[in-house]
């Protein structure tokens, strides 16, 4: 029996997923695993027993990964569950900066004790003009799970589509519009684009792309979209380009103490992944990947340790380790295995910077003495006997 503590409300439809085999408690140092959405993870004193957290929902921030990694407790997240939902507020938020529709509908509710809201409306209106997208540029960066559909959305809607994703992988670059015209650096994008929507991830490279040297390489009144994550943008150098005009509207769905006050800012309340079918996906993946690791070992979708994925066991046993990248633990391993005449069925060994997996399958159940061998190899963060 596993016990699984939820940190955060988690969907119905997603613990329904649990067998017989899976337990709920409201203990968290009696749980093996953890399901979380927002709760935050860096203050709290993780038992020992714990092996694995599921993140339902992509941002792992709220989530203390190296210690996790040294505890040998394996991080999932859930990405793509919620690349839909994410795309359709991105497709929302586009029409909202073309159109000053937040505009009109704030004057509206400052008009509306008038008896006169008709005649004042059709006087006003005018004031909110906007444009249509149709024709117009769009450029996407990050052609991932919500870039690449929200790149053929606005096909359909008659845009031009720039697309710049180094890093795109093959099944991603199969999916797009064979329309869509792929540029190889973002400078191009920033030329070309009368409205730019941020897709990429968080990393030293991507932190605050959009500042006061790229803004300078776009056109003027140009419309920025993030629903990606905060700090990819500078928000000291976005306010003065909205100042000046360069700018025409930012849309980010990440509001802090400057963006929420920051006029030509429309600052969403982080509702990217805040649908029920979103919660729900999420839910689902996170719950899959928890039993696919618990009962046979298999790590998708971690963020601190390697993807290795042997499905079942059909050999006589599985075993497992979590360790750090040392040079020849392999061998060590598979010393420690033979030693004990035991021979290996099944072999999967990955790594990802400073951290590696193992999976071997035996010919026979692993004793005691095996594990124990196991455990004592310099770099060993954790052994698991699966089968």
């Amino acid at each position: 029996m596993y016990h699984i503590h939820n940190l955060n409300k988690i969907s119905p439809k997603g613990l329904a997923l649990w067998t017989e085999d899976y337990q709920t408690i409201d203990n968290l140092e009696q749980a093996e695993a953890v399901l979380v959405r927002s709760a935050n993870m860096h203050d709290l004193a993780l038992p020992d027993n714990l092996l694995a957290v599921a993140r339902a929902g992509a941002g792992v921030n709220n989530i203390p990964l190296t210690s996790c990694a040294e505890k040998g407790i394996v991080v999932f997240n859930t990405p793509g569950a919620n690349a839909n939902s994410v795309m359709e507020l991105s497709l929302c938020g586009m029409l909202l900066s073309c159109r000053d529709v937040v505009g009109g509908i704030n004057w509206v509710q400052s008009i509306k004790g008038s008896s006169e809201i008709a005649r004042l409306v059709e006087k006003g209106k005018s004031q909110f003009a906007g444009h249509e997208i149709r024709g117009k540029n769009l450029g996407v960066i990050g052609l991932g799970a919500v870039g690449g559909p929200l790149a053929n959305a606005a096909r359909g809607l008659g845009m031009n589509v720039y697309g710049c994703d180094p890093f795109i992988s093959i099944e991603a670059a199969w999916h797009l519009d064979s329309h869509i015209v792929r540029v190889n650096s973002r400078d191009e994008i920033y030329a070309k684009c009368d409205i730019i929507s941020l897709h990429t991830p968080l990393l030293d490279d991507t932190r605050q792309m959009i500042n006061a040297e790229a803004i300078s390489k776009m056109k003027d009144g140009v419309i920025i979209l993030n629903f990606a994550r905060d700090l990819l943008v500078d928000d000291d150098a976005m306010a003065q380009a909205l100042a000046s005009g360069k700018v025409a509207r930012y849309v980010t769905d990440f509001p802090n103490e400057k963006t929420a006050n920051m006029p030509g800012c429309i600052a969403i309340p982080h509702l990217g992944a805040s649908t029920e079918e979103s919660e729900d996906n999420c839910a689902k993946m996170a719950v899959n990947q928890l039993m696919n690791y618990l009962e046979n070992g298999n790590i998708v979708n971690s963020v601190n340790y390697p993807n290795c994925d042997m499905g079942l066991c059909r050999a006589a046993g599985r075993i497992t380790l979590l360790h750090r990248n040392i040079p020849n633990s392999l061998g060590r391993f598979t010393s420690a295995i033979a030693s004990e005449d035991v021979n290996i069925d099944g072999l999967m060994n990955k790594s990802r910077g400073e951290y590696a997996y193992t999976m071997l399958d035996l010919d026979r159940h692993p004793s005691a003495e095996v594990v124990e061998h196991l455990k004592n190899i310099e770099g060993v963060l954790r052994v698991r006997v699966i089968k």
